[in-house]
């Protein structure tokens, strides 16, 4: 399935974004502009797009008015939108997606990931609606008495020939007819499908609930959709985007079942690498800003539940750019990615280490102890761990270098400054703890480098976020 040519319309008031986005764009989609929401509106209700990029802040009627404009136009509702923003908050991303928005784009724009993104979402929205088309096409088919033999063979020769898997059962749910897609896709021939019930097709992945739902709907006589996560033959487990539907004789009466499934495996795989690089340090391969400032937040709500501190710590290597200077960047990439590793070694499964640009580094400790003094001395032992752990030498792989004869390692030192700050119920921002970690890591360089401080005046005093 391909995307050229799709039309995508974007609404922005600011003409230098959608210059930005033209540029971006052009080339593999048609792109239509407007500067207003109730310009997009109408230029949207006057030659409706595939895909709807929305800004969020416009005066006087703002992105998420505007989507609820098109939402309510019949013509616009299934239009899929992708909110394009500044404002990169997770509260801000939560009420654009709770409006039905499909996807949230911040500024400024990854082009990869807003390329696989807008792709993802017109493909989809493609099949979905090939698969209405198919379905409305079928459903026709099979209610109308067909009395004739070519009409028949014509049928049976599509459904033989379908991309689509395709599976008929009877009340029972015994497979009385599998078309080629479908052995292609399972690995299963017909003579070891037939008779069987699907569920020799279950991975053990998919919710129990997802087949409650399912079953609820088909024995109301009603056609269910959804997701379900199989295995092949092999072992293999792979994804199918499944529509299931009773079939119904002359007199209206359920007879049979029939499943039109479609293997989106390798969109899942493509989807799962778009969300690692949204929320994953590539280099790294830890979590990145953004996957931690979620995961604080979720640590502070846990705290207020649970009455347990946590503690955050930032870290800074004393003498990082040595190394890039001397070595190259490369080499300065092998330490950072040793450096990650060495302080996961040094964690508990529930805590969290990220990298946060550059030679940063921000450890978040969960669950530590009600008492405060307690929880002091647990953050202080993790730190005093890390900071032993990092100081310790590191051998490097150095790149080969033509007509030089030179050792292929080095023996590198680098020790780092740690700020550690508690925080306790959700009484500070994740901004604030982050901003408070960072001071105290400043005064432990200022201390003269590979120490440790805890937040506060006089730099060994804690000073917690939370009240007492």
């Amino acid at each position: 399935m391909t995307t050229s040519g799709a039309r995508i319309l974007a609404i922005d008031d600011t003409p230098a974004n959608l210059m930005t986005l033209g540029s971006v764009l052009d080339g593999e989609f048609e792109l239509q502009f407007a500067t207003s929401g109730p310009a997009g509106v109408a230029l949207a209700l006057e030659n409706p797009p595939d895909l709807i990029l929305l800004d969020v802040m416009m005066p006087d009627v703002d992105g998420y008015e505007t989507f609820r404009r098109l939402a309510a136009q019949p013509t616009l509702k299934d239009v899929p939108v992708i909110f394009v923003t500044a404002m990169n908050d997770f509260d801000s991303e939560v009420t654009g997606l709770q409006l039905g928005a499909a996807d949230y784009i911040t500024k400024p724009i990854n082009v990869p990931i807003a390329r696989h993104r807008i792709r993802n979402l017109i493909e989809r929205e493609q099949l979905r609606k090939q698969v209405n088309l198919e379905r409305s096409r079928l459903e026709q088919e099979v209610t109308r008495r067909i009395n004739s033999e070519d009409l028949v063979r014509k049928l049976s020769m599509a459904v033989e020939q379908s991309p689509a898997s395709v599976a008929i059962t009877d009340l029972d749910a015994r497979l009385e007819y599998v078309n080629p897609s479908f052995t292609l896709v399972t690995g299963y021939n017909q003579t070891e499908a037939l008779r069987q019930n699907p569920r020799f097709l279950q991975s053990g992945q998919t919710c129990p609930a997802t087949y409650q739902e399912m079953w609820s709907k088909l024995k109301a006589g009603q056609v269910w959709t959804g997701e379900l996560i199989n295995k092949r033959k092999s072992g293999e487990v792979y994804w199918v985007e499944s529509q299931i539907a009773p079939i119904r004789d002359a007199k209206g009466s359920v007879t049979h079942y029939v499943a039109v499934n479609t293997d989106i495996t390798a969109r899942k795989l493509m989807e799962e690498e778009v969300r690692h690089l949204a929320f994953y340090d590539a280099l790294t391969g830890l979590p990145n800003r953004r996957m931690l400032i979620d995961r604080l937040s979720q640590a502070m709500a846990a705290s207020k539940r649970s009455g347990l501190y946590g503690a955050l710590m930032f870290l800074d290597l004393d003498n990082f750019k040595p190394i890039n200077d001397a070595h190259g960047h490369e080499v300065g990439d092998l330490l950072l990615i040793e450096v990650g590793r060495r302080l996961s070694s040094c964690l508990r499964e529930m805590d969290t280490v990220a990298r946060f640009g550059g030679d940063e580094f921000v450890v978040m400790l969960s669950e530590l102890d009600a008492n405060k003094a307690l929880s002091t001395e647990q953050a202080r032992g993790v730190a005093e761990k890390i900071r032993f752990s990092l100081a310790l030498p590191y051998e490097l792989a150095l790149p080969p270098v033509h007509g030089e004869q030179r050792s292929t390692t080095l023996d590198y030192h680098c020790s780092a400054s740690i700020g550690v700050v508690l925080f306790f119920s959700q009484e500070a921002s994740p901004a604030d703890i982050l901003k408070s970690a960072d001071a105290a890591m400043y005064g432990a360089k200022d201390a003269g480098r590979n120490a440790m401080r805890f937040y506060g005046d006089g730099g060994d005093a804690l000073v917690s976020l939370a009240a007492n």
